[in-house]
């Protein structure tokens, strides 16, 4: 990160790639090592580019490969501390239970009913938030009063939405065909806006070292705060134009009311592309028909009969996914007929809120 100036950037967020996950990096990496020599590149980095006393937040979560489980996440805590980092906390992204399917882990128990055949099904990543230093609260009095009203965290969101416990119900970003993200392993959006309100002030500037479809610096962006990111697979650039609403037309425009600069560097690589024929080569795999017992017959029978209302229900069990599910649907603009049924599933949550 050679083009960053030495403590420039007031916070890093940052999803790294899932270590040769399955259905998202297969085979990036030759081996654990090489990925782990990557996370310590980016921490030598970032601690020559993050200010004193700053904060850098990493989005991930374990991995298992062919039964073995790697252990990104105490890897992580591991390099950052030992490059001079304090670990400062942890924060679990929770997501809804009903976007969880049955998979092949938990699947093995319905199968064999009996002891030593239970494998969880994983429905949250870790945010693992590391310091550099000590942060100088004098800095904050220095700040002109336009910019401190304009960084306030609205209390009343903050108790509204529980963003003071270590555990935040956020809804995964939904895998509809045609969506900008698709076949990119992305975060939700509700996450870099909580860091980047939580940790910096308007005119900062935030850091994504590893920017995938562009989420961080689009709300960097929408929050009034300036951003670099990085990105090594070139197939993603106009993704991430697009998802920050530029176009070739609004880059050169002399009217534009942000600098944008787009540099391609010689280390690029096109990625994508492979990497989808080599998840779509192993879904081919998962989706032959499995032999079914008869308890997982009837199961398979139970779920057929469901009417579309019945599996929305089943989807999203509380009031709170149907809000989340309801304002992504909003956000994207999806069938007006689809959002009429997330509105009648919210007034029909409500009500057995108010029964209960």
């Amino acid at each position: 990160m050679h083009e960053i100036p030495d403590k420039s950037v007031h916070l890093m967020v940052t999803s790294p790639p899932y270590y040769n996950a399955p259905f998202d990096y297969p085979g990036l990496f030759k081996n654990y090592e090489e990925y782990l020599d990557l996370i310590c590149s980016v921490a030598k980095e970032l601690k020559r580019v993050l200010a004193d006393g700053r904060i850098a937040c990493f989005v991930t979560q374990d991995v298992r490969i062919k039964g073995e489980l790697y252990p990104i996440c105490a890897d992580i805590i591991r390099i950052l501390t030992e490059e001079g980092f304090r670990y400062r906390d942890k924060i679990i992204w929770r997501k809804p239970e009903g976007y969880i399917r049955i998979s092949r882990r938990s699947g093995v128990l319905i199968q064999h009913p009996y002891p030593m055949y239970f494998h969880p099904d994983n429905l949250y990543e870790e945010i693992l938030i590391f310091q550099k230093g000590k942060f100088d609260y004098t800095y904050v009095k220095s700040l002109k009063r336009e910019i401190l009203e304009a960084s306030k965290i609205d209390v009343e969101e903050f108790n509204r939405e529980k963003w003071y416990l270590t555990v935040w119900d956020i809804t995964n970003v939904l895998p509809f065909k045609g969506r900008l993200e698709e076949g990119i392993a992305a975060f939700p959006e509700e996450i870099p806006r909580r860091l980047i309100r939580l940790f910096t002030f308007k005119g900062e500037t935030v850091l994504d070292p590893f920017l995938g479809s562009g989420t961080t610096s689009k709300i960097a962006k929408e929050l009034g705060r300036n951003s670099y990111g990085y990105e090594i697979d070139l197939e993603l650039k106009d993704v991430i134009l697009k998802k920050m609403g530029y176009t070739q037309t609004t880059l050169t425009a002399k009217f534009t009311s942000h600098e944008v600069e787009v540099t391609e560097r010689k280390d690029a690589k096109r990625l994508r592309t492979s990497l989808q024929e080599k998840i779509k080569s192993q879904k081919s795999v998962v989706n032959k028909k499995p032999r079914l017992t008869p308890v997982s017959k009837n199961l398979a029978r139970n779920s057929k009969r469901k009417s579309g209302w019945e599996r929305l229900k089943h989807t999203l069990p509380t009031l709170k996914a149907v809000e989340q599910r309801l304002k992504h649907a909003k956000e994207r603009n999806l069938s007006p007929s689809y959002i009429y049924t997330l509105e009648r599933l919210k007034a029909h949550r409500a009500k057995e809120n108010i029964r209960e």
